[in-house]
């Protein structure tokens, strides 16, 4: 989540001058709800709205449906204020066959007969004759590296050598484990995503999921962990909104379109700020796109997100209008955004555009559609946050290749400020990670929508539509910077070309940057 750009004029006097601590508040949205807020606590939620990660459209953990594997079980313990959830896992771990067994029973369904007779075949093709190839095979494996075993058996899937890939999926449940190492974690949902494109249900694999969705409340308590021990999220919204402010500071009349508005709670320190501007607030109007299928998570549609954001601005005194827009991004047309004169437009893509289809799944290029469309209305800023990885028409193998170094690194930034025996931690990976993994592995065509491009890609789309870059702001690197060192110093930041990269040791993992 990244680059922005700020400012040193009109609303810089109260904010952008202030220290570094007060600067962040009104960047860095704190995770609770906004009725909290407004009956008197000024800890404002925040969830990532494109948490980007989801495999049905929401992003690094989006609060759609991002559920994944578990089969939630309420408990009376408590964790973060909210109950914490059992997992289908068993807390005895010594029985990696059973744990992994469940854990496909699961995620595919107690009645996915593709998976018993894949499994059937697996046993009855690997004949007593076979033993020692088998062993063989896993000898060439210094010291069982568990990397090297996943990438042996996806080039296997990758090649067509299904007798190799059965024999390294067998070898692979003894060794993944979700409350394990960080490349023990990944790794079962690794081989589930092998798991299910050897048995060529990869085009379906997600309307094969059958796991229960988690409640409201637990989805997102799921998310507020993740949004708390990873800076990932912060990064983006605070860079986003600071590119928008700065290019709002004179303006009397702002009008935001957000293409994936989740929860709102992005905007809530953008209102805060606006009301501290010296002269008084601009008339703030806010169009959320949003599709239908993410309303679980704000426990109804988005006039529910209008609501909760014009009770806000009532209480600062803020003018404002919410418009809603209930739909997919890729299916909004011009007349969808409701654009007047008179009003200067800013335009959030926040983890939201690598679900776009783009030419190499659809006839129609929405992503590029969608760039000249913005263009077109002449807006002051457009902020890009995107996830730094190549995943959209990179051939299967390669693709993995990527997935895996990318959410290997995330992993183990997890463990670095969440212990492995925190109960919440799989459900965290489960419900916000896992399902885009398996996604990226399992699926093809339509039904594979975590579609990444590296930054570079983005800026060609940008440039093409007539784009040209949004200076970056000093100060809100500073800010950034001081935000990752409360974290680990294994986070690092990095202001290249334009842009801003957030990355885990020499991995980016995410990039920002504005656009006018």
């Amino acid at each position: 989540m990244q680059a922005s750009r700020r400012r040193r004029t009109a609303m810089s006097n109260t904010l952008y001058y202030q220290p570094v601590q007060k600067a962040e508040a009104y960047y860095l949205p704190q995770f609770q709800t906004l009725d909290n807020h407004l009956s008197g606590n000024q800890s404002i939620y925040h969830s990532p709205s494109t948490t980007s990660f989801s495999s049905n459209g929401s992003s690094i953990c989006h609060q759609e449906s991002q559920t994944y594997l578990s089969d939630v079980r309420q408990s009376p313990e408590t964790n973060y204020g909210s109950p914490i959830t059992g997992s289908c896992i068993t807390d005895d771990m010594n029985d990696f066959m059973h744990k992994l067994k469940e854990l496909e029973t699961v995620m595919l369904g107690p009645d996915s007969d593709f998976l018993e007779c894949y499994d059937n075949s697996l046993s009855s093709s690997i004949a007593s004759q076979e033993i020692d190839s088998w062993r063989q095979m896993m000898e060439a494996f210094p010291r069982r590296d568990l990397k090297q075993v996943l990438i042996a058996c996806a080039k296997a899937v990758s090649d067509g050598e299904l007798l190799t890939a059965q024999v390294l999926i067998s070898e692979l449940r003894q060794m993944v484990s979700v409350s394990g190492e960080p490349i023990q974690r990944l790794g079962a949902y690794v081989l589930e995503g092998l798991v299910a494109r050897l048995a060529k249900s990869g085009s379906s694999i997600c309307k094969s999921l059958r796991c229960k969705e988690p409640a409201s409340f637990e989805l997102l308590s799921y998310m507020h962990v993740l949004y708390e021990i990873c800076p990932y999220f912060k990064f983006g919204y605070m860079s986003a909104n600071g590119a928008i402010a700065e290019a709002m500071k004179d303006e009397n009349r702002v009008h935001i379109v957000d293409f994936q508005i989740a929860q709102g709670s992005q905007w809530v320190p953008m209102i805060q700020a606006f009301a501290a501007r010296p002269g008084g607030p601009p008339h703030i109007r806010i169009t959320g796109i949003d599709d239908s299928t993410s309303a679980y998570a704000r426990g109804g549609g988005l006039n529910i997100v209008g609501q909760r954001l014009s009770k806000l601005a009532n209480t600062f005194k803020v003018p404002f209008e919410f418009h809603a827009a209930a739909m997919s991004g890729s299916d909004v047309q011009l007349e969808n955004l409701r654009i007047r004169s008179g009003e200067a437009l800013a335009v959030n893509f926040a983890f939201t555009l690598h679900h776009m289809p783009d030419e190499s799944v659809s006839t129609e290029n929405h992503r590029d559609r969608l760039l000249r469309m913005v263009k077109n209305l002449n807006p002051k800023v457009v902020t890009l946050v995107e996830q730094e990885s190549n995943t959209n028409t990179a051939a299967f193998f390669p693709r993995f290749l990527e997935t895996l170094d990318y959410y290997t690194a995330m992993f183990e930034s997890i463990d670095m400020t969440l212990p492995r025996g925190h109960k919440e931690r799989i459900n965290v990976e489960q419900h916000c990670l896992a399902r885009d993994v398996v996604n990226i592995i399992a699926c093809e065509g339509i039904e594979r929508v975590e579609r990444h491009e590296l930054l570079g890609k983005w800026k060609l789309r940008f440039r093409m539509a007539g784009f040209s870059p949004y200076p970056l702001s000093s100060l809100m690197n500073a800010t950034i910077k001081t935000l990752l060192e409360s974290y680990s110093d294994k986070y690092r930041l990095e202001e290249r070309d334009g842009a801003l990269y957030l990355g885990w040791m020499n991995r980016d993992l995410v990039a920002s940057c504005a656009w006018k």
